[in-house]
């Protein structure tokens, strides 16, 4: 794709009313196209073509790699049948009248936009068709449209490009977005190719603006210093030290912590490591994991409020021929971001304005509104790229840091950046969990009764003031959500909730829960003399889609044939953000260690909008995955964080990573989630595999051999 220099909405929309006129299109996700005037456009709209023909489309997702930047302009390019190459793209500010929910999670981007993005482009192109066929007098039926313009019906060599049909088009009166024609999928240009990001030119270059990046005239660097405990506080700080460091200029306590302001970020890092603070523990500066864990396993022993109940489990667990059952658990875990969280903040009597990497800008102005007493009308929000989010950039304490501070420096602009320590143990972690699982099988083999009793903390109850009550469906996920057709199953829910700030994390309880179950299945298909394999292909009649990956897994990795001395091959299956994920991982050991060589994935994601971003989404959650699933804990110990750095807290290294082959299976249905489903199967393949290989079950996490 031809590179493009960055241009802001409002210079593009002002440059057009310069050559003549644009065509605007808005699609909320909740209402209708609204018209803009071509002459008096404002920046409420995902589609605007200039005389030139630029095609500037506003996307209204946070960029943080997964190409949100890429695939949502894709579907209005589509539909719209432009030149690809003239597309401009532009992260909408937050404006939910405008652009609707800017929320960015969930492997929804796509799923939520693949209807109203394409009917965006396709309105667009009637219109542009209609102002071609007046102009020609010729049935707007007729005419068909390609790479930018539309060609006359019968005169191929007749054609008029769209930048010259704006004007005209613009003065049409919109059709009724939901009934423009879209096209068939056999017709695709553009959806099904692999596009290069658009990003790319710029991040290669060093162009791309991050948080971090932001630089503004006159501004301040600072950092936190937050409390060592969960929900302490800071009493008074000795800053004698701090102010000596050459560049620091202030130092105050907030209803945070400490900030320690500086001339640059380097001296701020300085200042904070000099600082003398005596601490209020708060509630929690006795809690620890070992306690957690008691908590827990004291709980499992009572039943959970029930998510599923198919048929009678009670009555055929009892009967059962063979019965089983284990536990499992999984710990706490970080984010572990590679750029550590900060924003940009601007704070007057009258204003504020907020340069901020993230994820929800929403929860960003909750925050802003309740430190600065203004009302929304006065906030203002830009969202920068991302350097990794996984749900972590959900959440919004960074920037409340950033406004705190500015709020205190009277209209001069602050950048707060936190330490890589300040960030591992100020995170929003993965909740840790403990599993009951029970199994029962008939005298031939078969599943006959299933139990999974999850006993976690609850991520929308700790917003609760009450801490919620009865089952988290979102805590379930993966779980009562299950495509396996047991005939008695009865899945359960115990809340257990801790003073550990808990969070979405990449696949969230599905990164868990898929897990147990998969391993869980492992277990019942050994107790049943099965193969893996077999045993769960006999459980997904009412799942043709799960069970297609899984066959196309196992045949492209060669399930059932041998391997050489030392090595050996497990599976998974698993059913999540509408997708459907089956992986075989092929491992060894070294010196108690697990060597993973080889990651066969088999994905059934509906219409693949991008291969190329489907398959780096993949590869990224099978990392993300290994990560956690070899090396990720976050303890507590006196109601602080073990883990500070990548030290002791690893992430997977370059020379670790499996070979992976992906398997992308053709499909007429909608988009399903892309940058999540790929990675709860990862951990379970492997402990299966490794099981396989040395008759050890790996019931815990991270895995641990000797």
């Amino acid at each position: 794709m031809t590179t493009l220099s960055k241009v802001s909405r409002r210079e593009f929309l002002a440059g057009a009313a310069l050559t003549g006129a644009a065509l605007t299109l808005g699609c909320s996700f909740e209402a209708e196209a609204d018209r803009v005037g071509a002459t008096a456009l404002a920046p409420n709209a995902f589609l605007a073509i200039d005389s030139d023909g630029r095609v500037l489309v506003t996307v209204n997702k946070t960029e943080m790699g997964q190409g949100a930047r890429t695939g949502l302009p894709m579907l209005v390019a589509e539909e719209l049948d432009a030149d690809w190459s003239k597309v401009v793209v532009e992260t909408a500010s937050f404006d939910p009248s405008k652009y609707g929910f800017q929320g960015t999670g969930g492997s929804g981007s796509i799923r939520g936009a693949w209807e109203p993005l394409r009917r965006t482009g396709a309105t667009a192109r009637a219109m542009l068709v209609e102002a071609a066929a007046r102009r020609w007098n010729v049935a707007a039926a007729d005419c068909r449209t390609e790479n930018g313009f539309v060609i006359h019906p019968s005169d191929a060599a007749k054609k008029l490009s769209y930048g010259e049909l704006v004007a005209d088009a613009a003065a049409l009166p919109i059709p009724d977005a939901t009934a423009v024609k879209l096209k068939d999928p056999k017709d695709f240009k553009l959806i099904g190719r692999r596009v290069a990001r658009y990003d790319n030119p710029a991040i290669v270059t060093g162009k791309a603006v991050y948080g971090m990046d932001i630089r503004l005239p006159g501004m301040r660097f600072a950092t936190m210093v937050h409390p060592p405990t969960f929900g302490g506080k800071a009493k008074q700080a000795d800053d004698r030290d701090a102010k000596a460091v050459p560049g620091v200029e202030k130092v105050f306590v907030t209803d945070r912590g400490v900030a320690v302001v500086a001339t640059n970020t380097w001296a701020a890092f300085e200042g904070a490591k000099k600082l003398r603070v005596a601490w209020d523990e708060g509630p929690h500066g006795e809690l620890s994991s070992a306690a957690i864990r008691a908590m827990f396993a004291e709980k499992a022993k009572s039943p959970g409020d029930v998510a599923r109940n198919d048929g009678d489990f009670d009555a055929a667990f009892a009967t059962a021929a063979k019965k089983l059952e284990a536990e499992y658990e999984v710990p706490y875990l970080h984010h572990a971001t590679l750029e550590p969280q900060n924003c940009t903040a601007r704070v007057t009597a009258d204003s504020c304005e907020i340069w901020a990497p993230t994820q929800f800008p929403n929860f960003v102005m909750d925050e802003a509104r309740r430190i600065t007493g203004l009302d929304a009308a006065r906030i203002k929000i830009h969202i920068t790229l991302l350097g990794g989010g996984f749900g972590r950039r959900i959440e919004a304490d960074y920037a409340a840091d950033a406004v705190e501070v500015a709020k205190r420096l009277d209209g001069v602009p602050v950048q707060v950046t936190w330490t890589r320590e300040e960030d591992m143990r100020h995170g929003w972690y993965r909740p840790a969990s403990l599993h009951i699982v029970k199994g029962g099988l008939s005298a031939d083999g078969r599943l006959a009764a299933l139990l999974h009793r999850l006993v976690a903390p609850s991520i929308r109850g700790q917003r609760q003031p009450d801490g919620g009550k009865g089952v988290d469906p979102g805590a379930m996920a993966g779980i009562a959500t299950t495509q396996y057709d047991a005939p008695n199953f009865r899945a359960e829910y115990v809340r257990a909730n801790t003073g550990v700030p808990i969070g979405f994390w990449r696949a969230v309880f599905d990164s868990q829960n898929g897990f147990v179950q998969e391993s869980w299945m492992d277990e019942l298909a050994q107790a049943a003399k099965a193969d893996p394999v077999e045993f769960r292909r006999k459980l997904l009649g009412k799942s043709p889609r799960l069970k297609t990956v899984l066959e196309v897994a196992a045949k492209a990795a060669d399930w059932g044939k041998p391997l050489p001395k030392g090595r050996a091959r497990g599976v998974a299956a698993h059913f999540s953000f509408g997708a459907f994920c089956a992986q075989v991982a092929e491992v060894s050991v070294a010196d108690d260690l697990p060597l993973v060589h080889r990651v066969v994935c088999a994905m059934d994601v509906g219409t693949v909008v991008n291969p190329s971003q489907v398959e780096a989404q993949i590869e990224g959650s099978i990392v993300f995955a290994l990560s956690a699933a070899l090396y990720g804990a976050i303890t507590v110990e006196k109601g602080r964080v073990v883990q500070s750095n990548f030290n002791d807290y690893p992430l997977l290294r370059a020379t670790e990573m499996p070979k992976v082959e992906i398997h992308l299976i053709k499909s007429a249905e909608a988009p399903s989630g892309a940058g999540e489903p790929a990675l709860p199967p990862t951990a379970p393949a492997v402990c299966n595999a490794l099981f396989a290989l040395t008759g050890k079950r790996i019931r815990k996490l991270p895995i641990a051999l000797d």
